[in-house]
């Protein structure tokens, strides 16, 4: 059962980070590639309808990671105290940012709106990417689970190879969702950042599997579970094949784009396999998915409970993208007095 909830576990942060991970790219990008009142305003219109039904994910994972892994959520939330602080400022920012941008006209707050938008969007990019790089790498926990450390210590150089690594991920991705979403100029800048970024994020993920080896021991236990591979493979095949559509098939390319983020999400994490918070001051203090899991009694009757609400969540989110597949276009927002 502790596998099995590993593994849902992974699953439920790889579903966040494709869903809300093109929030967040667009977001981090809208400086770089609007020119416009309009154009922001589509951007946000992009997301509007979706954001904070993709932040439903993160709220599974973290209770998820409570229910399922209690000691592990303890550690967690105590070593990580600061930066899951300030990743939950920036969430509250852009959402403030979404909701009150067409509240008042006035060209001063829209522009305080758009500051939020961006950096409620940058820094929960560049904060999961830290994050989850010390992860991987191991954070210094005793043996009764208190943090030896602060927060400039996870500012280390494979930490902040993670975070520059999660933002170019998202930007490619909120690039191509941001040009599956507009026409027009917008979209062709969109499709000119994705052809920019595609290249520099493969050059972060070489640069981060090679760092890995270097500052972690994820190999040596990737070598115990082989399986663990067929994950970095497909990852692979998804950078490929989104890169191949580009330009043809829009809809492709967000596809292989996910496939990439689902592949490298699934290596990253199971290559802590056994373990989800490893020490750096000594291994037999890190928490696993075995000395950190809820009971067994209660792990099965969480599964049956997921197994039932999830594919209502899924069938609820397949029906709010149906509904808003349409591209965003100037007339649709001036025609629509709730638009964003």
């Amino acid at each position: 059962m502790e596998t099995i909830w590993f593994f849902l576990w992974t699953l439920l942060w790889a579903v966040y980070f494709i869903l809300d991970g093109f929030d967040l790219g667009m977001g981090t990008l809208m400086p770089a590639i609007s020119k416009s009142d309009m154009d922001r305003r589509i951007i946000f219109n992009a997301q509007g309808p979706f954001w904070d039904g993709n932040e439903v994910w993160l709220i599974t994972a973290g209770g998820v990671t409570f229910a399922a892994f209690p000691n592990a959520y303890a550690v967690l939330f105590s070593a990580l105290y600061a930066p899951l602080l300030i990743l939950l400022f920036c969430l509250i920012f852009r959402a403030v940012a979404l909701e009150f941008r067409n509240k008042i006209e006035n060209p001063k707050w829209k522009a305080v709106c758009d500051l939020g938008l961006f950096l409620g969007s940058f820094a929960p990019a560049l904060l999961l990417g830290v994050a989850f790089a010390n992860l991987f790498m191991g954070i210094p926990i005793d043996q009764n689970g208190v943090y030896h450390g602060n927060l400039f210590m996870l500012l280390n150089p494979y930490g902040l190879a993670g975070g520059v690594l999660f933002v170019l991920m998202f930007c490619y991705h909120g690039a191509l969702w941001l040009e599956l979403k507009s026409e027009g100029e917008l979209q062709a800048r969109a499709l000119k950042a994705a052809r920019i970024i595609w290249p520099l994020l493969l050059a972060m993920v070489l640069v981060f599997l090679a760092l890995s080896g270097v500052y972690t021991d994820m190999y040596e236990r990737i070598a115990q579970h082989p399986v663990v591979w067929s994950f970095l493979t497909l990852a692979v095949v998804g950078l490929l094949a989104t890169r191949l559509a580009l330009g043809s098939s829009t809809l492709g390319a967000f596809v292989g784009s996910a496939v990439f983020i689902l592949g490298l999400t699934f290596f990253g994490v199971f290559g802590m396999y056994p373990g989800i918070i490893l020490s750096s001051i000594d291994p037999a203090y890190s928490v696993t998915i075995f000395n950190g899991a809820s009971s067994p009694l209660t792990l099965k009757i969480m599964l049956g409970v997921t197994l039932a609400a999830v594919p209502v969540v899924l069938v609820y989110q397949a029906w709010v993208f149906w509904t808003f597949r349409h591209k965003v276009t100037e007339e649709a927002i001036n025609n629509d007095s709730h638009a964003y």
